[in-house]
């Protein structure tokens, strides 16, 4: 038998798969709310793109009041990198348990603050708890005390702005939680080799 070759497929997944096949069960009305879910998710991703490229290249957007006004403006206002990877690696010859990417961040080592906004492009409320997590993994990799630096963290969505300056418990919990976690993977890790 000579099977059909399809190049063009190979290393992409189906957005309806065998290996995933709960879609099996989907009522109708459940396919089109799963679809319309996938769609928006791309949707989000390619927005991210954009803005990325925009605060990048200095571009600003009219003064709208939109999500994306809003967020790409304050990007190139704070002068804010853009996609940033934080990541905690004590050990470098590990790979590392507890990373992340922000949208847009910046650090005045003059004015000993941190800017972290995200870009929420779905309507369900979103928690400043990932933006928490980005705050402490700056800390760690750049090995900053929480309580010696001001912390603002964004959320551009719906139009509005959510701004949160979080507590140094807050993060100093979260920092606790990263490294205490790190060592149980990493002991659990060498407890398989």
């Amino acid at each position: 038998m000579n099977f059909n070759k399809h190049y063009e497929l190979t290393g992409k997944h189906a957005m309806f798969s065998a290996s995933k096949n709960s879609w099996l069960n989907y009522s109708e009305d459940k396919l089109v709310l799963v679809y319309s879910s996938m769609m928006a998710k791309q949707k989000g991703t390619e927005l991210h793109e954009i803005a990325a490229k925009l605060i990048d290249n200095g571009i600003r957007l009219p003064q709208n009041g939109k999500t994306l006004s809003l967020y790409v403006n304050d990007g190139i206002g704070y002068k804010m990198a853009t996609e940033r990877t934080l990541v905690y690696q004590p050990n470098p010859h590990l790979y590392p348990n507890f990373f992340g990417t922000a949208d847009t961040i910046a650090y005045s080592e003059r004015r000993k603050k941190l800017r972290i906004h995200d870009l929420k492009t779905g309507s369900t409320p979103a928690s400043m708890d990932q933006l928490m997590i980005y705050a402490s993994l700056f800390c760690l990799e750049y090995d900053h005390d929480p309580a010696d630096i001001d912390i603002e963290l964004r959320i551009y969505q719906n139009n509005e702005v959510h701004i949160y300056e979080p507590e140094l418990d807050e993060i100093s919990h979260i920092i606790d939680r990263i490294i205490s976690f790190d060592k149980i993977i990493n002991e659990l890790r060498a407890e398989e080799s």
